[in-house]
């Protein structure tokens, strides 16, 4: 089968881009052939790169600027949709015919109106040649409070996400999956993020083994890493907070007197450069060293000229401590990563945590919202104890391999598709018979 993804963008380590090769990785492992439309893509996927789907081509941002500052539309706004519309119906139709695509994978293009014309081009496009289509949601626009202004409400009704008798749709957690049917009358099938637990953690190596050094850090140091695009929802202030807190005079000889600095590893820009801003003040004010490095992470490690550009995997392989304290996530990228790599981890109670997450039983240092000097005590003592470090560490990935493994939701990928099991007769990865792990088993 020849499987077409089309997004607005899939390159970097956004989570919609993220998830959206994981898919791709696990198709093509079952023996698919996976080729991507979208306006922005890595090097090494095969596809059709279209400026037009990008988010912030001038054309589309503008009407997605237009459609969302007020509610009284402009009057040539529905005129410049429809052109746009029109000519992204023609490109995805040479997108089918020059890759003979059988299944289409919207990812996030019906969910999201950042790019109005490609939702309303995709949708025309599966409703005319009744083609089947998995819609993989990944955060809904009402769940925004900067899409509810608006004066396109009947487009945002009729297509973002339509409801079409081709269209499978998924959710990444249980509340999206009770939004839309409360909100679209739609039923859904939750496949959560995942991470191929299959492959065993990256360490320290020759290409890597500088990049403390190359921050102006050493071991002497403790790298307390966020790895999360510079949004506000992510509360990175809290992180600083945390930071901070941790350089307390109070505190030196439990930490070793060993320096806790926060390293930032995503790019801002994507909702504006004020936030950064504001936290570059914070962190001076507060005298927190913070170290913005998203120039120096990118998925071909290498160098740029003299600079020299390390994985996102490199910044966790020298981390000490993760900062997670997201107000809203549709699930938690950043928070397998941390789980994968092993390391002690705080988390923000956001809402998907608690109701899908929480519950399996991870042992995570949580807040709600703010830094107590309990939560100060946490930190420290899974940072610094060796034993009660490891035993965590090892139980929070065991956990996680078992509930968000490819593995763990292949038969759902193959259920999606309506495709008989390759190779063994058994729907069910093996993983899945065993029961979970528990905290007892866990030795030294």
């Amino acid at each position: 089968m020849n499987i077409g993804f089309v997004s607005m963008r899939l390159a970097g380590t956004d989570g919609v881009s993220l998830e959206s090769r994981k898919w791709a990785n696990i198709f093509t492992q079952l023996g698919h052939q996976v080729y991507c439309a979208a306006g922005q893509l890595d090097r090494d996927l095969r596809g059709m790169l279209i400026p037009e789907m990008h988010f912030d081509h001038p054309e589309v941002q503008s009407i997605h600027d237009q459609a969302f500052s007020g509610v009284v539309e402009p009057p040539d706004l529905r005129e410049r949709i429809e052109q746009l519309a029109a000519d992204l119906y023609d490109t995805l139709g040479r997108f089918v015919q020059a890759f003979d695509i059988d299944l289409l994978i919207a990812e996030n293009i019906i969910t999201i109106p950042m790019n109005i014309p490609l939702g309303v081009a995709f949708t025309r496009f599966v409703e005319r040649h009744r083609f089947p289509c998995v819609a993989h949601h990944h955060d809904f626009y009402w769940e925004r409070e900067r899409f509810l202004t608006n004066c396109i409400p009947d487009i945002l009704e009729r297509y973002f996400p339509p409801d079409l008798p081709t269209i499978r749709h998924v959710v990444i957690n249980s509340l999206a999956q009770k939004s839309l049917k409360e909100h679209r009358g739609l039923e859904s099938v939750v496949v959560p993020n995942i991470f191929d637990f299959s492959r065993a953690a990256p360490g320290i190596n020759a290409f890597n083994r500088d990049l403390r050094a190359q921050f102006g850090l050493s071991m002497d140091h403790l790298l307390v890493l966020q790895p999360t695009r510079v949004i506000r929802r992510k509360g990175i202030e809290i992180s600083i907070e945390l930071v901070r807190r941790l350089r307390e005079p109070r505190y030196a000889s439990r930490l070793m007197d060993k320096e806790p600095v926060l390293v930032i590893t995503h790019h801002a820009g994507d909702e504006g450069l004020d936030y950064l801003a504001e936290l570059n003040r914070k962190a001076q004010d507060v005298q927190v060293p913070l170290i913005f490095a998203a120039t120096r992470f990118g998925t071909r490690p290498g160098y740029n000229g003299l600079q020299k550009i390390y994985s996102l995997w490199d910044a966790y392989v020298h981390a000490d401590f993760v900062t997670y304290p997201s107000r809203y996530e549709g699930f938690g990228n950043a928070l397998l990563e941390a789980l994968y790599f092993r390391l002690p981890t705080l988390i923000n109670r956001y809402s998907v945590y608690v109701t899908d997450i929480a519950p399996l039983g991870f042992e995570l240092v949580e807040i709600d919202g703010a830094i107590t000097d309990e939560t100060v005590e946490q930190v420290i003592r899974v940072m610094m104890d060796p034993v009660h470090r490891r035993r965590t560490v090892q139980y929070n990935y065991e956990l996680a391999k078992y509930h968000f493994s490819y593995e763990a939701v292949t038969p759902k990928l193959m259920d999606l598709l309506n495709l008989p099991v390759l190779g063994q007769p058994s729907a069910q990865p093996e993983i899945q018979e065993a029961s979970p792990p528990t905290r007892q088993e866990q030795t030294p």
